[in-house]
């Protein structure tokens, strides 16, 4: 079912040559400056991995994954819906120290995702994952690094403006930090994703915090699966979109959980029962290092930056016939 909407008078910024330019320039450039930012080295990710792994991202829970056999090795392979598992084992492996960290490009299929404007089936994320000490684990040190990396991305956006002389999208450097029971304390009678329009249309850059945890009205601003994200320490990174005139996210980050917080997660969301996964028992027995990280959507940055109005603009993926009409009849060129 389309749910594809076209703001009036809309027009694609560039032409097809000059868009895949400036996505190389933007996804080129924001790597480096993450990575710098945060001190992150490029490693190599999976597309698959194990289904009796526990490592497969389960989001919020409903999600199918695409899952298939192989034959020659013996085990059924799952298409990661995000490495947010995969990178605190990856670290470990790879032996990284406290303060460094990793980045991968991610990429990913959601078969059960409802596509829009900003939604898509396939799914390419900057992946990364960085080792902290017990004494990072605060409110502070989170808040910092989000600053770290909204300052990676203006510094992208600012340069892709010297580039592109055409492009004239405005991000504010300035976050403005709110949990999702303030902003529900705040507008009670809005659903969660107006409470974000409204936020951030008033603040423009926003740091969404706590989400996954149940609020005061018995309700969750929005899912957050409970064996990677302390649900005390995390968030989401929202901007204004003024092509679509509402807020846009671009990152889903945090702290991730340590023994206790796992355990406390795992009975709140009822499964206790991954505890005895793999990964599960490596955190819980005090095996893997203690990790913050993300993903932040590579699409999506381009899309805000270059000031497209669909996601299918800046990447491939599958449309349904009426998306593809609706497009087309107002000169939106789905890639």
């Amino acid at each position: 079912m389309s749910r594809v909407e076209i703001p009036q008078g809309y027009r694609t910024p560039l032409n097809v040559y000059e868009m895949q330019r400036a996505i190389e320039f933007i996804k080129s450039n924001f790597k480096t400056n993450l990575c710098n930012a945060l001190n992150l080295r490029r490693v190599s990710a999976p597309l698959f991995v194990d289904e009796n792994s526990g490592l497969n991202d389960n989001l919020n829970g409903y999600e199918r994954p695409v899952a298939f056999d192989i034959p020659d090795v013996g085990v059924n392979a799952q298409v990661v819906h995000s490495l947010a598992k995969w990178k605190r084992l990856a670290l470990k492996r790879y032996d990284f120290n406290a303060g460094k960290g990793l980045v991968t490009d991610m990429n990913a299929i959601r078969r059960d995702e409802e596509v829009d404007n900003v939604h898509s089936i396939y799914v390419d994320q900057w992946d990364w994952e960085k080792v902290i000490t017990r004494e990072d684990r605060t409110v502070n040190y989170l808040k910092h690094t989000v600053r770290d990396i909204v300052g990676a991305i203006c510094e992208t956006n600012d340069a892709l403006g010297v580039a592109f002389p055409s492009l004239h999208t405005a991000i504010c450097r300035d976050v403005f930090f709110v949990t999702s029971q303030e902003l529900e304390d705040q507008y009670p009678d809005l659903t969660p994703k107006q409470r974000e329009d409204t936020v951030c249309k008033e603040h423009k850059t926003v740091f969404l915090m706590q989400i996954g945890k149940t609020l005061r009205s018995g309700n969750k601003h929005d899912g957050r699966a409970p064996d990677y994200d302390d649900w005390e320490l995390n968030g989401d990174i929202l901007v204004w979109n003024d092509v679509l005139g509402h807020a846009l996210e671009l990152s889903s980050m945090g702290i991730r959980v340590d023994e206790a917080s796992l355990r406390s997660q795992l009975k709140a969301a009822g499964c206790e029962d991954r505890a005895e996964l793999p990964f599960h028992k490596m955190l819980l027995g005090g095996e893997l290092p203690l990790t913050m990280g993300g993903g932040i959507g590579q699409s999506r940055i381009c899309m805000h930056m270059i000031g497209t109005c669909h996601i299918g603009e800046v990447q491939v993926s599958l449309w349904d016939e009426e998306t593809r009409k609706t497009c087309a009849a107002n000169g939106v060129r789905l890639l």
